[in-house]
């Protein structure tokens, strides 16, 4: 129990770390604000009332609640998975950061209808869409779950 507790702990820290970078920008940014930092990045402060790549964001309001049911539903699930290999490495580490980064964005979604997307990526005039902490950790999750079961999956069984 202690191990799964310590994995629904780091989802714990994905949320608050997600959601304190979106308060802060909400706070300090307008709305469409874009502040330069580097000649490849910039803070900008956009909604997507859509998925990854604003994915549905024209799909007229629906979306928002069937992204939160759908992330609370694969939280769920996720939360077993944490549960079943807690004493694992890789596969609760990626479930604990995709569950994180998931429910930061169910928090937006249920406060503003949108999520709050701020980090802007771009190189010679093209730009990668804006995301968040809580997109960060999604993604990270994804890559390290699916490494760890085209490479890792037998061997990792305690």
């Amino acid at each position: 129990m202690p191990r799964f507790a310590s994995w629904l702990g780091l989802s714990g820290l994905v949320i608050v770390l997600d959601q304190l970078t979106k308060f802060w920008v909400v706070s300090a940014l307008r709305l469409g604000q874009s502040i330069e930092l580097t000649s490849f990045l910039n803070l900008v402060f956009v909604y997507n009332p859509g998925a990854a790549f604003s994915f549905l964001s024209d799909a007229g309001g629906w979306q928002r609640w069937f992204f939160v049911v759908l992330a609370i539903a694969v939280s769920g699930w996720l939360t077993f998975l944490i549960r079943q290999h807690a004493a694992e490495r890789l596969l609760p580490l990626a479930a604990a950061l995709i569950m994180g980064g998931a429910l930061g964005n169910v928090i937006d979604r249920i406060r503003f209808g949108a999520v709050v997307d701020f980090v802007d990526v771009h190189a010679a005039g093209w730009h990668w869409p804006a995301f968040n902490v809580a997109d960060s950790a999604i993604s990270v999750g994804v890559a390290l779950l699916v490494w760890q079961q085209l490479f890792c999956a037998e061997k990792e069984k305690p």
